[in-house]
């Protein structure tokens, strides 16, 4: 049974902002103390972490990892860490900061810089928002103009568990062993998911689609999905009025089936984009917010996402 604690190590101080998801009294099995920032990436470090150690999570609850205001707490927690995994900067702007400010003795780890990643620029022009000029999210992607979202892909989820797996052995060998042992685990239950998503989601391809950010472009590559545009480049920005008569007007020529929201996100955006069109609405949550953290949760996350799509797009029961 899963359930919420606080893990409280003797030679620190308690980690009062850290929210621990794992299995009761797996926490002080170990000498690791791991903070994640965001529950795509925690997933994936909770999977190779299990019967050892339970990671914290900082952006926890409905909070999206791209506009997070970090905490007093938070701070504490990721000072009093052995390691400190984040997707990236860019795609986490509040880890800036905090890394800078951070300890030797944390180890930072940007799991979007991990090798053996398939990395995809971002889109922009056309029926995709325009990063240009958007504030913090002109940095948003994660090196220059890539695509930060790399978790939606399974080989680069692949990819991130080797790195995880590389990082703890090498701060805790005495728990290597069974870091690699969970790390080859992981790796075959997303090969698995791999497999089903693809025989899922292969009803689906060449249905035009639009998304209300570009967030899912590694999902749409792995599986020949058709995403035909972007509302807005941020949840938190609404389009001009301009923008949404250009997409309702793509909408129309595409005969896109479907306009895609994100949990907490006025629907009313949307409803204004398939006016007048035979376009239905669907919601995709590329990030996990209404999820609970665990290791659990990316596949939970990936599986989410393919009913929604078939959901709205048809092709699934």
């Amino acid at each position: 049974m899963w359930k919420t604690i606080t893990l409280v190590k003797l030679a620190y101080p308690v980690l009062a902002g850290a929210v621990l998801i794992g299995p009761v009294g797996s926490a002080g099995a170990s000498e690791l103390e791991v903070v994640v920032s965001s529950k795509p990436a925690h997933a994936l470090v909770a999977g190779v972490m299990r019967g050892i150690a339970t990671p914290a999570v900082l952006v926890d609850g409905t909070a999206s990892p791209h506009t997070y205001a970090m905490k007093p707490s938070d701070a504490q927690a990721v000072n009093a860490a052995t390691v400190f995994f984040r997707i990236s900067e860019s795609l986490e702007p509040f880890t800036g900061k905090l890394v800078k400010s951070l300890p030797k003795s944390v180890r930072v780890v940007s799991l979007a810089e991990a090798p053996g990643l398939r990395l995809l620029a971002r889109r922009s022009g056309g029926t995709f928002e325009s990063h240009a000029g958007k504030g913090h999210d002109q940095g948003h992607g994660a090196k220059g103009d890539r695509d930060p979202h790399v978790w939606l892909d399974p080989g680069n989820a692949k990819a991130m568990v080797a790195e995880i797996v590389r990082v703890l052995t090498a701060v805790a060998p005495a728990d290597a062993d069974k870091l690699k042992a969970n790390g080859g685990d992981v790796s075959a239950s997303i090969d698995a998911l791999d497999a089903r998503l693809a025989e899922d989601l292969k009803p689906l391809a060449g249905r035009p689609f639009i998304v209300l950010h570009d967030a899912i472009q590694y999902l749409e590559q792995r599986y020949r999905l058709a995403a035909a545009g972007s509302i807005t480049v941020s949840p938190d920005v609404q389009p001009s009025a301009k923008r949404l008569a250009e997409l309702r007007r793509k909408v129309r020529s595409l005969g896109a089936v479907c306009v895609f929201s994100e949990p907490h996100v006025d629907q009313r955006v949307v409803n204004a984009v398939i006016e007048a069109t035979p376009a239905r609405t669907g919601v995709l949550d590329p990030e996990g917010t209404a999820l609970r953290p665990g290791p659990e949760a990316y596949e939970a996350l990936m599986t989410g996402l393919a009913r929604g799509l078939a959901g709205c797009l048809g092709g699934l029961s």
